[in-house]
């Protein structure tokens, strides 16, 4: 198991990343997912990449951007090259994206070929590179429903294109996370993890809402205490693949959430290694 803390979890708080990569390490996490706006910001200070990363003992698991499908061609290019860039300034060849910004029973057909063309075009320009693009499972996408992203797979058809797992709403869409996985392990890539204490919470997680500084935080619990049973999907998953994951924590007391969830991650992955032997 490969563990990461995101970028964005301390989007509200005023730390450095050199500190945000000093906490990590001495909380054994092994990697940063970076978030795109930081990474792009960060551009301008060039001592900060894959070495100075590694002078940390980690890595950078992600860039999680969004990458403008719905631009004109050469805007979509130009930042999808960008962000190409920065992914190999950073050592990882990982970049995560949305796919449309309504529902797939919302999208009409048209609209649908034109999105997988574009990004057919983006996974064409990442993987010259040795790159891929991991498409992420969230509502008011393409990747909002188990059947419309195995159909967005097909649909593709493309070696660059990855699925970032995001367990929480994958749960929310109604389809057992354990049942999705079995079918999409082949192209999962990385996993998002969170939670929430119950599903009349979810509404937390809108763009709008958790980007916020003065957003609702309500429902927001650490990732083995919510809704979706983390233990059970663990020992499941860890049984049969290896794990590269986030932790994706929104809400307050960020440094505490973090170190406890982790804690109780490795607990896990010790406890079902053991179980090997």
């Amino acid at each position: 198991m490969k563990l990461s803390l995101c970028t964005i979890s301390f989007r509200h708080h005023l730390l450095s990343l050199d500190q945000i990569a000093h906490w990590a390490r001495l909380h054994d996490f092994q990697g940063i997912e970076l978030w795109g706006i930081h990474a792009k910001n960060l551009a301008e200070t060039p001592e900060y990449g894959k070495e100075w990363l590694r002078s940390y003992g980690l890595e950078t698991s992600m860039i999680s951007d969004y990458l403008p499908l719905e631009a004109t061609e050469e805007e979509m290019i130009n930042e999808t090259k960008k962000l190409s860039d920065l992914a190999k300034h950073w050592g990882t060849t990982k970049i995560r994206t949305f796919v449309g910004k309504k529902g797939s029973a919302e999208t009409t057909e048209k609209e649908r070929d034109y999105l997988v063309t574009r990004l057919r075009t983006i996974c064409d320009i990442l993987y010259a590179d040795g790159q891929v693009v991991l498409v992420e499972t969230h509502p008011h996408t393409l990747a909002d429903s188990l059947t419309s992203t195995l159909q967005l797979i097909k649909e593709v058809n493309h070696p660059a294109l990855r699925i970032n797992f995001d367990v929480l709403h994958v749960w929310e869409s109604g389809v057992h996370p354990l049942d999705a996985l079995e079918l999409l392990r082949p192209y999962v890539s990385h996993f998002h993890l969170k939670n929430i204490q119950s599903s009349s919470h979810l509404h937390v997680f809108a763009p709008e809402n958790v980007y916020a500084a003065a957003g609702s935080r309500d429902g927001m619990v650490s990732l083995f205490e919510g809704a979706v049973d983390y233990h059970e999907f663990f020992t499941e998953a860890m049984s049969s693949m290896e794990i590269h994951a986030s932790l994706e924590w929104f809400g307050r007391d960020v440094k505490q959430i973090l170190k406890e969830d982790a804690t109780e991650m490795r607990r896990l992955a010790d406890m079902l290694q053991k179980e090997k032997v």
